[in-house]
């Protein structure tokens, strides 16, 4: 609204300006009277642009009084000048009104997509970062989310090979598949595989998705891996979970296995896209996950507060150049309940293989 109180000033302001001259010095610079209405088809509607050439027809009739049959050429010059404006401001305003519809309709689509997860699922607390290589979007081609199954929480963290449309469109669909089965698919291996299966229509020959799937319970996490960095575990120091078969991403026909490791109270996982693992500073040095720094960072005491001194972090690293690719953080931990035992958790199994 301000910005076209400022057009609609600069409009009449040149109209006045125009008028003025060609008064006080008898110069026909009735094409300067054209500034108002040429003013209003840039930036007013259309109703304001036809009062402006409206002013400036009035303007050039007045001056060139008496009327002869030669001075009707710069009035109806201005007219037709003025016609064009007015249509050109009504085109303009039924443009911007359908694309601001339809950000409108991109913008719920997206929060659909990238709703906000809880600080808590069951007995996990969560802490959630996001930045999509685009500044415009809200989100890229990485997809997170998290459900409570009959088991215990279940966490997804994906990536889409590439961006724009294509990987928004793919995204979508993981996320759809994926909030249609895993809630009730009690294995995460065959939920990798079904989603794989759900993808296959989605996916050109070389498209993929490296997926994460992390199933939590009492003192453990138990992870399938395709394709995606490996997560890490914070403790006395940082722990790069790498998987004991690695498998390649969905749609390169992925061969899940699952992974089991010990998740105490105290130890955080944190699951991440390469956005991080591909930032590099201005001698392409990749960021050191393995740093002290690091470890401090993902052991701060708020879980958001961690993943904003990790990003510090990185921005530092960086140098603040934008990052090339879509990032993702996510940081898990298990959180005490008032019962001293996490909730939803199913009794403790007597025999227990460990990956540590």
């Amino acid at each position: 609204m301000e910005t076209r109180r400022k057009w609609l000033a600069t409009a009449v302001g040149a109209q006045a300006a125009a008028a003025t001259v060609t008064s006080l010095t008898h110069v026909p610079l009735h094409a300067l009277l054209l500034l108002g209405p040429l003013l209003g088809a840039q930036r007013l509607s259309a109703r304001v642009t036809a009062a402006l050439g409206t002013v400036a027809v009035g303007l050039t009739l007045l001056d060139a009084s008496p009327l002869t049959l030669r001075d009707l050429a710069s009035p109806l010059n201005i007219t037709a000048v003025s016609v064009w404006a007015v249509v050109t401001a009504y085109s303009r305003v039924r443009a911007e009104r359908a694309l601001d519809r339809m950000t409108r309709l991109a913008d719920t689509v997206q929060e659909a997509l990238a709703r906000p997860l809880p600080d808590r699922v069951g007995h996990i607390g969560l802490a959630v970062h996001t930045r999509p290589a685009d500044p415009h979007a809200r989100i890229g081609g990485d997809v997170h989310d998290a459900v409570l199954t009959c088991a215990g929480p279940r966490v997804l963290l994906a990536d889409v090979k590439g961006h724009g449309v294509q990987a928004l469109r793919v995204a979508a669909a993981v996320l759809a598949a994926f909030r249609r089965t895993a809630a009730t698919e009690p294995d995460p291996v065959r939920l990798a595989r079904t989603l794989d299966e759900h993808l296959g229509p989605e996916l050109g020959p070389e498209d993929f998705v490296t997926l994460l799937l992390v199933d939590f319970h009492p003192g453990e996490a138990r992870i399938v891996n395709c394709g995606h960095p490996p997560p890490l575990r914070t403790g006395r120091r940082l722990h790069l979970l790498s998987p004991p078969r690695p498998s390649p991403p969905l749609g390169l026909h992925p061969a899940p296995c699952l992974q089991r490791v010990q998740l105490a109270h105290g130890q955080r996982l944190l699951l991440y896209t390469d956005g991080l693992t591909d930032a590099r500073d201005a001698d392409s040095i990749p960021f050191p996950l393995d740093s002290p720094r690091c470890h401090a960072a993902l052991t701060a005491p708020d879980p958001h507060d961690a993943l904003r001194c990790l990003t510090d972090l990185l921005h530092r690293h960086t140098g603040g150049t934008p990052l090339a690719d879509d990032l993702t953080l996510l940081l898990a931990e298990p959180v005490p309940t008032a019962l001293g035992r996490p909730r939803d958790a199913p009794p403790r199994p007597a025999d227990r293989s460990w990956t540590l």
